[in-house]
């Protein structure tokens, strides 16, 4: 048996798989998230550790009542959400709440960062608000006293690691999205550590995702009625996803419909296209790499719908849109909620719906919220394309693939197969006990252990709906954009 533990934005969960990789039982719990100021996004680490010890005593409850027996459990993998800034000081307390993914602060730090000579060859990346080294660049600015007492710089799910095993370490896919990895040589790079006052000490090390980094704590070991079993370095929420799915090969891909929306495309070799905010990140495996193009805002457009529209919840929502259908010409959504990454970088983007008219009704925001999504992913992919790493089907996982509505109206707008998978809601948490289950038995095969569930169902594009999408929907879309782009950094004070 194996166990992995996700530590998400919303909530922590907990899956243990058995050695056949099939899914025995399943734990969650939630976690409240903080905005003490506009484009701040922020949580406690403690909440987190509080979260996982629920989410696994949950866990644990649950396999005993079938008979599966604490000690049988043979390792443990971790994944969590990317970039967070978790701090600590030489006595390893906590000093600030951690600052997240999506926070927006940091957009000045950002520009100085693009002026540092070689700063995009070694990182392969834009400097983005959401990654973890501008934000201890606005830490050293505008909370020195904080910036001065920091001896560890952690992210999320590796703050887990060390209450779990009393370890400092890290994987390459998740060192990747900080800014501080030397991407194509999979280390740290001590010129951007160096230029943000920082050093190798202050640093986890780095490993390779399904590599071990320590082993539980006796005392929670006791606790748990486990054994002392080692704790894979696992691997950023997304590539742990794609290890869930089996996204572990060259030309493979995946489309991650969760809070935030991922197109990502797996790579034998080191590609970067930074000028259209391509993420190019190492994969939680050994010699493998990823392309991403990344959406700040995709299911949770559909919740501030619902919201906005006055639905007891999404599923009403959707039953709705999928009634009354997708008009043509009807109104265009933004869905720039908080900023967007791929592939306008900015920060300043906000969402907006367009060419409303009398005759508007809620079923026609839906829908257009569904197919604003739609086409923002489209650009991200195309975005991908464009790094020379194209795939013609792709995988769909994220809690938004249980709508064969919007799954088909993706289809349709992106103009490629896409593949419904057994099991691709477990997401983040399945490719960490994947992880771990490979820690665990070195012998193991990665193909055999990181195997493609079985398919669901396959959603194949309409030429005409896609044609229609292409040459109406996604020029109007990416117009509107342009238009309000400098409206939205006006009144920031930004110039234009």
């Amino acid at each position: 048996m194996f166990l992995g533990i996700d530590l998400g934005t919303s909530a922590v969960k907990a899956v243990l798989i058995d050695e056949s990789g099939a899914v025995r039982a399943m734990a969650a719990h939630p976690l409240p998230i903080s905005n003490p100021q506009p484009r701040w996004s922020e949580q406690q680490p403690d909440d987190w550790w509080q979260a996982t010890q629920s989410s696994v005593e949950q866990l644990l409850e649950a396999a005993q009542a079938q008979g599966i027996s604490p000690r049988q459990i043979a390792g443990i993998g971790l994944s969590g959400q990317m970039h967070g800034a978790t701090v600590l000081d030489r006595d390893h307390r906590v000093l600030r709440p951690a600052i997240l993914w999506n926070d927006g602060r940091s957009d000045a730090q950002c520009r100085e960062m693009e002026g540092w000579p070689a700063f995009r060859q070694i990182t392969g990346n834009l400097a983005m608000p959401g990654f973890t080294a501008p934000k201890l660049l606005w830490l050293r600015e505008h909370e020195p006293r904080v910036f001065e007492r920091i001896a560890k710089v952690l992210l999320p799910k590796d703050y887990l690691r060390w209450r779990l095993t009393g370890e400092f370490a890290t994987d390459v896919s998740d060192a990747a999205g900080t800014l501080w990895l030397d991407v194509a040589q999979r280390c740290w790079s001590t010129r951007m550590l160096d230029a943000c006052g920082l050093s190798l000490d202050t640093m986890p090390a780095v490993h390779e995702g399904n590599a071990v980094t320590g082993y539980l704590d006796a005392e929670l070991a006791q606790r748990w009625g486990m054994q002392r079993v080692p704790v894979a370095a696992g691997g950023g929420d997304n590539a742990a996803g794609a290890v869930g799915v089996g996204m572990v090969r060259h030309g493979q891909a995946m489309l991650s419909l969760g809070t935030s929306g991922v197109y990502f495309a797996v790579s034998d070799g080191y590609r970067a296209r930074p000028e259209d905010a391509v993420h190019s990140f190492c994969h939680a495996l050994p010699g493998s790499w990823h392309l991403m193009s990344v959406m700040l805002n995709a299911a949770s457009c559909l919740d501030f719908t619902a919201s906005l529209g006055g639905y007891a919840n999404v599923a009403g929502m959707l039953a709705d849109a999928e009634q009354a259908g997708l008009r043509r010409e009807g109104p265009l959504f933004l869905p720039y909620l908080s900023g967007e990454r791929t592939p306008h970088n900015d920060v300043h983007a906000c969402g907006a719906f367009a060419g409303l008219r009398v005759d508007s009704t809620r079923a026609d925001l839906a829908n257009a919220a569904l197919e604003g999504v739609g086409l923002g992913l489209l650009d991200g992919i195309e975005a991908v394309d464009a790094a020379g790493l194209r795939v013609d089907q792709i995988t769909v996982i994220g809690g938004g693939s249980r709508s064969g509505y919007w799954t088909q109206m993706l289809a349709d707008i992106i103009g490629r197969p896409l593949i419904l998978r057994a099991g691709g809601e477990v997401g983040a948490a399945l490719g960490a006990a994947r992880l771990a289950h490979l820690a665990a038995e070195p012998g193991a095969r990665i193909e055999q252990v990181c195997g493609m569930p079985e398919t669901v169902a396959v959603r194949k594009p309409d030429a005409a709906r896609h044609a229609y999408f292409r040459e109406r929907r996604q020029p109007r879309f990416r117009a509107l954009y342009r238009q309000l782009a400098a409206v939205y950094r006006a009144d920031e004070g930004e110039p234009t």
